[in-house]
């Protein structure tokens, strides 16, 4: 089973890294069975995060009894570091446990630091020196504060969106993360459902240049997680043909896209912008059926009410013109009716 040291925390963790965001679409005991499911076949890293309602307390029932087992980072968007306390101690209530191995700031818009207003960070070092967390990560999906939390020399972990979709950019991330002794933590591996092919995936990720990367994969089913547990006793093979599919990808999803992060909601309009901003993708890189349901109909159908507010667009960690977007998707989505 392939193997990372998260940089300078020492940490090892799989290369199956499992994401509990989609577990709060479950039931308890569904998740509790794919947590365990995962730990007895070999994988000790599990990340969540206090804005992913109840993951964390479903981590909390799989694993009250091998905490010493596995390895758990969770997220705070705490914008103060008296929220950042509240935060920390409902998570160690919920995941009941004393500590938690990587705590992490939460996509925030800047990159906190000792002595700033927020006093995100120094409520982290006291956090740390209590012994309630171990190392002090940050997420996020701007470049810009990604770039700074490396420089800064203060974070432990990054975790940032990577994918063989990653832009030139993106790249330079993961490099200067090894550079700089940082462990990275690739979130949105399959580019929010836009990468279909998960061996694809998983083999672009094992590449030699990228063996300092931890992958989280988004587990909800069991088949999903059955996926990357094969992949631990065979390995799949970067050939010519996956080669071939992921240069296609490319070429297809090269520009501006959404990529369904959901940071510009919610929206005052009611538009379903994470799904509806890239429709146009999924309609040709998923079954159209679901797509194209009275449901979905009527989702888009939103978007004529778009307040052209930029609420959206001010939040949208990519820079992108989201209402136009919008407006492209539609257009291209009633095609398909006529």
């Amino acid at each position: 089973m392939d193997k990372v040291i998260l940089g300078k925390t020492g940490l090892e963790v799989n290369k199956n890294g499992f994401g509990a965001l989609p577990i709060q679409r479950i039931t308890k005991s569904e998740a509790v069975y794919l947590l365990q499911k995962a730990f007895y076949n070999g994988i000790n890293y599990f990340d969540t995060a206090r804005a992913y309602s109840d993951s964390e307390e479903k981590i909390g029932a799989a694993f009250e009894y091998t905490r010493d087992k596995i390895i758990i980072s969770t997220k705070t968007a705490a914008q103060t570091g008296e929220e950042m306390w509240k935060d920390l101690e409902e998570s160690l209530t919920k995941m009941k446990t004393d500590y938690i191995d990587i705590y992490q700031f939460h996509n925030p818009a800047f990159c906190p630091k000792p002595g700033d207003e927020s006093g995100l960070y120094d409520a982290a070092l006291e956090a740390k020196k209590q012994g309630k967390i171990r190392h002090i990560g940050i997420t996020n999906h701007r470049i810009a504060v990604a770039q700074e939390a490396i420089d800064s020399g203060l974070y432990e972990t990054l975790q940032f969106p990577f994918s063989y979709l990653a832009a030139d950019a993106d790249l330079k991330i993961v490099e200067a993360c090894k550079d700089a002794g940082m462990g990275f933590i690739a979130m949105k591996g399959l580019s929010g459902g836009l990468i279909h092919n998960s061996v694809a995936a998983y083999a672009y990720m094992a590449q030699p240049q990228f063996a300092h990367v931890a992958p989280i994969w988004g587990v909800q089913r069991e088949s999903e997680l059955d996926e990357f547990l094969s992949y631990q006793v065979c390995p799949p093979q970067l050939d010519e043909t996956l080669l071939k599919e992921i240069e296609e990808d490319k070429k297809q999803l090269s520009g501006d896209f959404c990529r369904g992060c959901g940071y510009c909601m919610p929206c005052p309009a009611g538009i379903e912008i994470n799904n509806c901003a890239r429709m146009s993708l999924m309609l040709r890189r998923a079954p159209q059926e679901g797509w194209l349901s009275e449901e979905w109909q009527d989702k888009m159908k939103k978007i004529e009410g778009c307040l052209h507010c930029g609420q959206c667009m001010k939040k949208c960690p990519y820079s992108l013109n989201t209402p136009e977007l919008l407006a492209k998707n539609y257009e291209d989505y009633k095609t398909f009716f006529k």
